[in-house]
């Protein structure tokens, strides 16, 4: 196969669209433990559910707008549930409680999802109004994932106005920095760390919705995406937010390119990625020194 420019440019936005999805989990991922200190082992679960919940209100109101609208918000309050009754019984337990507690849960979420939808899954399909493909001048490129690239541009700038210019935003950030002082000032620090949760989840149910025209959607669909995720969290620094949206991105890229070269290698290719970065920055590119110390 010929290696031409117009096919690297193709197959580097194929990697920005893929490299888009495993931006937004790692935002969520990088949201809860930046301010909570939780490494949230059901957070590829949680994906998988928002890829599940998108269809159920797919085939309800036959909208996809509304369930893209609808899955977040469900799944959101699923994290607020889970926060509530479950893990917050285990702050100033160690690091390991929670990280056992999640990885739990996200079993009993695909368990839940087998007895609902069957184990084999649903069927997904690209919405009608995002089907077919736009010519770019030197290619012809998938609209959906052209959608997917904005779509999460779309979530990365709103997140950014959130946390920067409301008074949430300025309690979650202090937060994150020093709890203490929070609680200093007056401020409930167990409903912010509520909402943070209910918000990191959120946004692991939307990237699920959104990835579900781009991929089989069974119950088992979150592990390999656990994986990855975690791998775009430490590789952007744990708990950074502007790294998980900068190493989602390059992770995907360098995914979408090593299957042009070497497509056996394509899997392998994030984790030496992963290897590469933990040698000259063991923190990440983005992350603090000490973070879990």
């Amino acid at each position: 196969m010929e290696i031409t420019p117009q096919l690297l440019a193709l197959q580097g936005l194929t990697g920005l669209a893929l490299g888009a999805v495993y931006a937004l989990l790692a935002l969520g991922l990088s949201l809860i433990f930046g301010m909570l200190t939780v490494v949230n082992f059901a957070h590829g679960a949680f994906f998988m559910v928002g890829a599940f919940l998108g269809l159920y209100f797919l085939g309800l109101t036959g909208n996809f707008w509304f369930s893209l609208v609808l899955t977040p918000l469900a799944v959101g309050a699923v994290g607020l549930v889970t926060e509530r009754f479950l893990v917050r019984r285990l702050y100033g337990r160690g690091i390991d409680d929670p990280l056992l507690l999640t990885f739990g849960l996200s079993w009993v979420l695909i368990e839940a999802m087998r007895i609902a939808f069957g184990i084999g899954g649903l069927p997904s399909t690209t919405p009608a109004a995002l089907r077919g493909a736009v010519d770019l001048g030197f290619g012809y490129f998938p609209k959906y994932r052209l959608f997917l690239i904005a779509a999460t541009a779309v979530v990365v700038g709103a997140l950014w106005l959130f946390l920067e210019k409301t008074r949430w935003g300025l309690v979650i950030r202090a937060g994150s920095r020093d709890g203490e002082i929070l609680k200093v000032l007056g401020v409930d620090v167990a409903r912010v760390w509520w909402l943070v949760f209910g918000l990191g989840t959120a946004i692991a149910g939307l990237s699920g919705v959104l990835a579900a025209p781009t991929r089989a959607v069974n119950p088992e669909m979150g592990i390999p995406v656990l994986a990855e995720s975690f791998v775009v969290t430490v590789v952007g620094g744990m708990g950074s937010l502007v790294g998980a949206v900068v190493a989602g991105l390059l992770v995907g890229v360098v995914f979408a390119l090593t299957s042009l070269f070497a497509p056996d290698l394509a899997d392998l290719s994030i984790f030496v990625l992963m290897a590469l970065v933990l040698l000259v920055r063991p923190q990440g590119l983005f992350g603090k020194a000490g973070l879990l110390g």
